[in-house]
């Protein structure tokens, strides 16, 4: 079934070209791309039995589903999909223990999560599809990631493979693209980008743009400590980071998405991080939050900022 039926209100003629282009450029004959698509055809005959997608833990598939071939097989071809940034998943028994312990954000969201069933639903930055398997136990319509990196966008595509959910669906879209999607989403879930974005009002602008009316959002950021309605600008990096843009107070987030047009907008959590939640594991074997705070003083990161936060608001689209 075509993907944009669900959409009636989108930009149809450039987004389809859009994602054809998108298609024609990741089915391209280079060896980055051929390595991931050769793990989809070799494993593509695998199914799992069983998901249980409602534990902390997204398990797809029993062990005994596997002959001992496709075992071996398996196991490679996870381990060459590391680093796993997102999880903890179970793989036909096959334990994945991710960088993120991404449980914890998701069990934190819990109490302010929006009725999901029947809704069209969209996750960006979905990377390996933690959260969509989590949103699906909640029988959406459709849940669609935007997931513009080659690497998150094919482990999903394995993993969903053997899940086989239709009404989970991802794309090498971005944040960028959303203006091609107005008044097209029941529930948005947009956790940990907006400080990688140059232009976060922009970012929020498009959110706004995209939420049907009456729709709700949940935005989940990192964010430095403080009442003040400021956002750090760091020189190079943050906690090692070169990506980041603008990270905000709670209050500052709180402004631009006043301003961007969301209303009922409430803080319903915030924590420290720690190297409890983020850590080096067998499956992510580069640095990770340790290595990104002072070690004297682990109120500051290595380059002697504010330590990060992270805080979830929700909000809604009058």
């Amino acid at each position: 079934m075509d993907l944009l039926h669900h959409f009636p209100h989108a930009r149809q003629r450039p987004l389809r070209e859009l994602l054809a282009e998108k298609q024609t450029w990741v089915n391209q004959d280079k060896k980055g791309f051929l390595r991931y698509r050769a793990l989809l055809n070799e494993l593509r005959h695998i199914r799992a039995t069983w998901l249980d997608l409602n534990s902390d833990v997204v398990h797809i598939g029993r062990p005994s589903d596997l002959s001992p071939a496709d075992r071996v097989h398996l196991q490679a071809a996870l381990c060459s999909l590391k680093p796993w940034r997102k999880g903890p998943f179970s793989v036909f028994g096959i334990e994945i223990d991710a960088e993120w312990r991404s449980e914890r954000k998701w069990n934190r969201l819990i109490p302010e999560l929006p009725d999901l069933s029947g809704k069209i639903v969209a996750d960006i930055g979905s990377n390996n599809g933690y959260y969509m398997f989590r949103m699906a136990f909640h029988h959406p319509t459709l849940v669609l990631g935007f997931e513009p990196y080659v690497h998150h966008y094919y482990t999903f595509n394995l993993l969903n493979s053997f899940a086989g959910l239709s009404n989970l669906q991802n794309t090498l879209l971005g944040i960028e693209h959303l203006s091609l999607f107005p008044e097209s989403f029941d529930v948005i879930f947009c956790m940990g980008i907006l400080y990688h974005r140059p232009s976060p009002i922009e970012s929020l602008q498009a959110l706004h743009v995209a939420l049907k009316p009456g729709g709700s959002i949940i935005v989940e950021s990192q964010a430095i400590p403080g009442e003040e309605p400021v956002a750090l600008f760091p020189e190079h990096t943050y906690a090692k980071v070169p990506g980041t843009w603008f990270v905000p107070t709670a209050t500052c987030l709180q402004h631009w998405m006043q301003r961007a047009g969301f209303h009922n907008i409430r803080c319903f959590c915030a924590h420290e991080m720690s190297s409890e939640e983020q850590r080096q594991t067998p499956w992510m074997e580069f640095e990770s939050f340790q290595d990104f705070i002072d070690k004297d003083n682990p109120g500051l990161t290595i380059e002697g900022y504010p330590a990060p936060r992270r805080v979830f608001f929700a909000a809604n689209k009058n």
